[in-house]
């Protein structure tokens, strides 16, 4: 047997590992530099400085959510409950591919109109992926869908399920993080309460979003680490 054939299934879930400890603990490091980002009792230079942080923490955790999804469906069919492999998984990994490069372009272009653009398309393939995974996941488990859903394998579309909610919650928080840096370019132009109280209001709400999305990632992680049904 080649190297591949005896460690691809371990890599991969090597690499799944540090796909989801990147996700958990960027959301963890955006929503503590969030404080800062609302804090009127710092200067506008220190609060920008803070959300750059975010930012620069936050590019991760969106590649390790994206990364998650190949990955699993690459394990998932060395483990014989996703059936399309071959050319079905190289195109998977290119578009995937694609969609982490339009990720990063966005966050390189953050500041600028282009990458506002680059991050609305990057949210609009979201809105194709979200309800595919609900669909195929809920109609294994319930009728007869492309994925195996016998005893023993229903793990795997349920975690797909959770791991589709999951991307729904994600998508709100970009929302609010896009509309950060629609904010403070309107704080940039000079004290403005309307403005300071959206942003205030904004994030608050985004904390609150965030301990469901923490339970849902462990939820997920719960699935694919122990496997119980």
């Amino acid at each position: 047997m080649s190297f591949l054939e005896i460690y691809q299934l371990p890599i991969l879930r090597w690499l799944h590992i540090v796909a989801m400890v990147y996700w958990l603990g960027g959301e963890w490091g955006v929503f503590q530099t969030s404080f800062n980002v609302i804090n009127r009792k710092l200067t506008m230079d220190e609060r920008r400085r803070h959300m750059e942080t975010a930012y620069r923490i936050d590019i991760l955790a969106r590649t390790g959510i994206i990364m998650l999804l190949p990955l699993g469906l690459h394990m998932g069919h060395l483990w014989g409950v996703q059936p399309l492999g071959g050319n079905w998984l190289t195109g998977m990994w290119i578009a995937f591919a694609v969609w982490l490069g339009l990720c990063w372009s966005a966050y390189y272009y953050r500041e600028t109109d282009t990458g506002l653009r680059l991050t609305k398309i990057d949210e609009g393939i979201r809105f194709v992926v979200i309800p595919a995974l609900m669909i195929v996941s809920l109609w294994s488990l319930f009728g007869d869908g492309p994925l195996m859903a016998e005893t023993g394998q229903k793990w795997f579309s349920i975690k797909m399920f959770f791991y589709a909610c999951t991307l729904v919650i994600g998508l709100k928080l970009r929302f609010i993080m896009r509309e950060w840096t629609e904010l403070f370019r309107q704080l940039a132009m000079g004290d403005n309460a309307e403005v300071e109280t959206t942003l205030d209001r904004s994030i608050r709400f985004g904390r609150k979003l965030a301990y469901l999305y923490w339970i849902l990632i462990l939820t997920v992680a719960f699935f694919g680490a122990v496997k119980p049904m």
